[in-house]
């Protein structure tokens, strides 16, 4: 029976000590932080994704090193599934042990509960591919966790510089290769071939759409659109700004799509290049995120966001079902979080079934999977469409009766080709948002006008320990703080079509608060009022008391 290689993790350990009086934490996003402390925690990964490619007999696991919309001094790491999906839960906790382990010995004792907890069979082969975003940390977080890998015998790919959906993408290609599974050529062409070639069948025969500006949040998404742009040729032509990859300080600085969703205006490196009703899009720092938006006559911005995607989406694909001839066989449902806007719920509900989930990519995939096709989009621009095995087999050997129902089952097929269903995928989306538009002879104003937004306000307070608080119904209610909620319900009835909910952030000690009004002025004030009350409760950080409510 084999054993751990304590020898050599305890001399590479040496080489990675754990800093003190550091915690960490495998959040929703792994584990994130400042780059500056991850080395100790890169190079336990590298033994966690080693132990987990053993637990599941020799699987290819991913590791992604990225901190994906969080400023650039951050950096962060997370361990990707055999099939390209989130890490099982259970082996979150796994992770926040090993990681929290404060010696080299202590480290020895953590592995080894592991093994023994989860049955390892440590003779098993060890398959892992990595891969980074541009952020100048992630050069040296590599180098700890091939360490790690090293330490265990690992056979490893290092897949460079890439975006976060293309490593999820690789990983799954390279566990279904050869099989009746397989998801496409494991390699960075493989996939710009994939989804190219399918958007090009998609949008035979239509009018041209006009140039799409791309924010690139001067991250690795630059790099990945640059080789998508090429492979399109004109068949879109592609705009791409922000996409100086090497400016110290660039990323994510007042651009991408988070910056778009949280001041939810346009990035003012786009003002001079943005016409009247001109559509363009932003991505974040590794290109799993999405927002649209234009700019109308006057020069009022309008968010496309996430919510409004899956709108666009979600009726696109009941479209084509019902046209395939398969209504009541292909069940579509859409799954949201708390986050999403409710006109976008109340728009949806009227069409096909739509489910709310805790916020998390990790829940959304799962609830999308119990659909045969199963959309899901956080407000945030993070999301993708799930095709289940069995309505992938059911379009494939449907026997169309008429010419157009032949069409429409063509359409989904290369929907599938085109959807990168291991994770969401700014790229991705964008040829899928921009393939509905084609078939609908949509603008950016046309698609804004499915329905109206409900004014919104999102703010963050930054607390002493984020896990004091506790929700439920999807984390629309806390229960932890005790009476905190109660109090929030007396001030949402202060509001017309008021709604307001509090959730811990699930990688940082900040807690967000998300509000509703029928009137954008009453929106921010129920924002501020609640994080008003959630620091008064709690006791935030004085000095870093958001400022609309000092």
């Amino acid at each position: 029976m084999a054993a751990l290689p304590v020898d050599a993790i305890s001399e590479l350990s040496n080489l990675h000590p754990k800093p003190e009086h550091i915690h960490f934490q495998y959040g929703t996003a792994g584990f994130r932080t400042l780059g500056s402390t991850l080395d100790s925690v890169l190079f336990r990964v590298g033994i966690l994704a080693a132990l987990r490619s053993k637990k599941l007999d020799g699987k290819v696991i991913g590791v992604m090193v990225t901190a994906s919309h969080n400023p650039e001094p951050d950096n962060g790491v997370k361990l990707v599934d055999p099939r390209g999906e989130m890490l099982e839960n259970s082996w979150e906790a796994h992770a926040t042990h090993v990681a929290a382990a404060p010696t080299t010995a202590a480290l020895i004792e953590s592995l080894s509960h592991l093994v023994k907890h989860a049955k390892i069979d440590l003779s098993k082969p060890a398959r892992v591919v990595y891969a980074r975003d541009t952020r100048p940390s992630g050069a040296s977080l590599v180098k700890a966790l091939e360490d790690g890998l090293k330490a265990m015998g690992a056979e490893t790919r290092d897949a460079g510089v890439t975006t976060t959906p293309i490593l999820h993408y690789l990983v799954r290609c390279m566990n279904t290769k050869g099989t009746k599974e397989e998801y496409g050529d494991d390699s960075e062409e493989g996939y710009m071939a994939k989804l190219s070639g399918a958007f090009k069948k998609l949008v035979t025969g239509k009018s041209a759409l006009p140039p799409l500006i791309i924010d690139c949040a001067n991250g690795v998404g630059a790099l990945a659109a640059t080789v998508l742009a090429s492979h399109l040729g004109e068949t879109l032509h592609i705009i791409t700004l922000n996409d100086s990859t090497t400016t110290p300080g660039a990323l994510n600085n007042a651009c991408g799509a988070d910056y778009v969703k949280t001041t939810q205006r346009l990035p003012p490196s786009l003002a001079s290049y943005i016409q009247p009703g001109q559509r363009a899009c932003s991505l974040d720092g590794d290109a799993d995120r999405l927002m649209y938006y234009y700019a109308d006559e006057r020069g009022v911005f309008h968010m496309l966001d996430g919510d409004k995607i899956a709108a666009l989406v979600a009726a696109f694909i009941v479209e084509l079902v019902k046209g395939a001839g398969l209504e009541g066989e292909i069940n579509v449902g859409v799954v949201q979080t708390a986050y999403a806007n409710g006109a976008s719920t109340k728009y949806l509900s009227e069409r096909l079934p739509v489910k709310c989930v805790p916020t998390g990519v990790k829940h959304l995939h799962h609830a999308a999977e119990h659909y045969d096709v199963g959309v899901y989009f956080e407000a945030n621009g993070h999301g993708t469409v799930l095709f289940s095995p069995e309505t992938q087999e059911r379009l494939s050997s449907h026997s169309p009766q008429t010419p157009a129902q032949s069409t429409a089952i063509n359409h989904l097929l290369n929907l599938i080709s085109l959807i990168n269903q291991t994770v969401g995928d700014a790229l991705s989306d964008m040829l899928l948002v921009e393939t509905v538009l084609a078939h609908k002879s949509y603008t950016a104003v046309e698609w804004d006008s499915l329905y109206a937004d409900m004014p919104n306000r999102l703010v963050k307070v930054v607390v002493k320990d984020r896990n004091i608080f506790k929700t439920e119904d999807a984390e629309r209610r806390l229960v932890s703080p005790v009476g905190l909620q109660g109090k929030i319900d007396e001030l949402v009835r202060r509001y017309e079509g008021g709604r307001s909910f509090v959730r811990p952030s699930g990688t940082e000690d900040v807690v967000r608060v998300y509000a509703e009004a029928v009137v954008k002025t009453q929106a921010d004030e129920l924002a501020f009022r609640v994080a008003g009350l959630v620091y008064d409760e709690t006791g935030g950080d004085p000095a870093k008391r958001p400022k609309e409510f000092i």
